[in-house]
């Protein structure tokens, strides 16, 4: 038998060679499907890869807030309790000049010769006023 006999008989068998132009165009077409494929690749991940950073950064700007957020609670309850701590010191030694500006008059109106003693007096009353005037001066830096 004869190979045209054959292909009479058996027309699939043997397919006829496709021209060269069906071959380079498919050449091209299947390699611009995977560059478009690989570009499609790369955009998705690079989408995912912003996605997942504005979250991270959202999650750790929160977190920052709310840790901003406490430290401020701490520090204001701690200015007060030191406010209050000097306001308190402020009134007692306020008590203790009253008493002593007491003493000095007292002093004053019973002692002729008795000068030392007022001296010793107004030396401590001038000692006192001096804290006095310190711990109103560190309550104004607190404030």
């Amino acid at each position: 038998m004869r190979q045209s006999a054959i292909e009479d008989v058996y027309p699939d068998t043997y397919p006829k060679t496709p021209p060269r132009k069906k071959t380079r165009s498919a050449l091209i077409l299947y390699f611009i499907v995977w560059i478009v494929l690989i570009g499609a690749g790369v955009a998705g991940a690079k989408a995912y890869s912003d996605r997942i950073q504005s979250q991270v950064s959202a999650d750790l700007e929160r977190q920052t807030a709310s840790q901003i957020s406490v430290m401020q609670q701490d520090y204001d309850s701690r200015l007060t309790k030191l406010e209050n701590g000097y306001k308190e010191q402020l009134t007692r030694m306020e008590g203790k000049i009253q008493a002593l500006n007491e003493l000095l008059t007292f002093t004053k109106d019973n002692a002729d010769s008795k000068m030392d003693n007022s001296n010793k007096l107004y030396t401590q009353l001038a000692e006192v006023k001096k804290q006095l005037s310190e711990l109103k001066k560190t309550l104004d830096v607190l404030k």
